[in-house]
């Protein structure tokens, strides 16, 4: 079977969207992998670092958020590092138009269970991941992606 989550970004801060997760279980293979697809419109042109976070909590906007969602202790990393918080997703690139186009995949990210993305956070930021490659401690931290734009709880979707 297939299950589903969603952030819908509502425009409140000119950025506006959805991006949907998808991940499909079958017999003897429980992790299947995350399909993260979605459009957004309104974000600044450039790279921005784009990360799942640990709490579904916006009462003081994305600050509430908390940290990056990692469960394995691990330095902030690429999408394709060994080790990397679950919630590193690198970067998004939106066009001059500010419209984004979301398609990939990840082999960490978990729908059901004590480890889900389901009342997380994903968060925009103002600026480029690097990565965790940046040479000092608030890369192996934040990847140096600067302030949250935009957030959006993640959502069971049906």
């Amino acid at each position: 079977f297939t299950s589903r989550g969603v952030a819908y970004f509502d425009g409140s801060n000119r950025i506006k969207g959805e991006v949907i997760f998808t991940q499909s279980f079958t017999p003897g293979n429980e992790d299947g992998k995350m399909l993260i697809t979605g459009k957004l419109s309104g974000v600044p042109p450039g790279r921005h670092g784009f990360h799942i976070h640990e709490f579904g909590d916006l009462r003081s906007g994305c600050t509430s958020a908390g940290a990056h969602f990692s469960l394995s202790g691990h330095n902030h990393g690429a999408p394709s590092a060994q080790e990397r918080h679950e919630g590193d997703l690198g970067n998004i690139v939106a066009g001059q138009d500010g419209s984004v186009t979301i398609n990939m995949t990840d082999p960490l990210l978990i729908i059901r269970g004590p480890q889900t993305i389901i009342g997380r956070t994903l968060v925009i930021h103002e600026r480029e991941d690097d990565l965790g490659r940046g040479g000092d401690q608030e890369s192996l931290k934040t990847g140096n992606a600067g302030g949250r734009i935009a957030c959006a709880i993640i959502g069971r979707a049906p």
